[in-house]
């Protein structure tokens, strides 16, 4: 299938036996530690509570190096194909476009491996940054590790513009990107019909 038949949907019951299977097979939503055990432990435990538990927004979160943070803002979307194809997930905070320094950026994404080099990763930081627009931010960060060509790209084709790198608490440095919403940058070829909803 093309990356044009790709949409951006709610974590739901009929992609969870799929996005089981993924887990299964050692995929990880995180791209920054493995967390597939234990997420098919607590999805196994409570089906409904893990499904819950993907869209909450109060809490806290544990960061890569172990720190406990308070949740921001976010949308969390699984790409569907017809299938289960991964995740993309938009962190934000009301009313500006900066981030905490424990946020490596507004929008992170990761596709199962049997689903890649399809153009479906580019194709879904499209789809998230009209969701970026729609919550009024002018401007995204998106960071990627150096060595990440294929995520560099990625973000490249969404008209990312690289500003620096960086070293976030715990992590290999991280390239970072700047994604302009004000000027049509990002997700330039996604028309307004095939936005994902806010």
């Amino acid at each position: 299938m093309s990356p044009g038949g790709l949409h951006l949907v709610v974590p739901g019951a009929r992609l969870l036996p799929q996005y089981e299977e993924a887990l299964e097979a050692g995929w990880s939503p995180d791209t920054e530690r493995d967390i597939s055990r234990e997420q098919l432990t607590r999805l196994r435990r409570n089906r409904r509570a893990f499904l819950a538990s993907l869209t909450r927004q109060d809490g806290t979160i544990l960061t890569a190096s172990g720190r406990e943070v308070p949740r921001l803002p976010s949308q969390v979307f699984w790409l569907d194909d017809g299938e289960f194809c991964g995740v993309a997930d938009f962190r934000f905070v009301p009313g500006s476009d900066l981030l905490p320094d424990y946020v490596p950026g507004h929008i992170g994404y990761s596709v199962v491996p049997w689903k890649r080099r399809r153009g479906y990763a580019t194709r879904a930081l499209g789809l998230v940054l009209n969701v970026a627009r729609g919550r009024g931010l002018r401007r995204v960060q998106i960071t990627c590790d150096e060595d990440n060509t294929a995520s560099r790209s990625v973000i490249l084709k969404n008209r990312g513009i690289l500003t620096g790198t960086r070293l976030h608490e715990g992590e290999r440095p991280k390239l970072v990107f700047n994604i302009d919403l004000t000027t049509g940058g990002g997700g330039a070829a996604i028309t307004p019909s095939e936005r994902a909803p806010i």
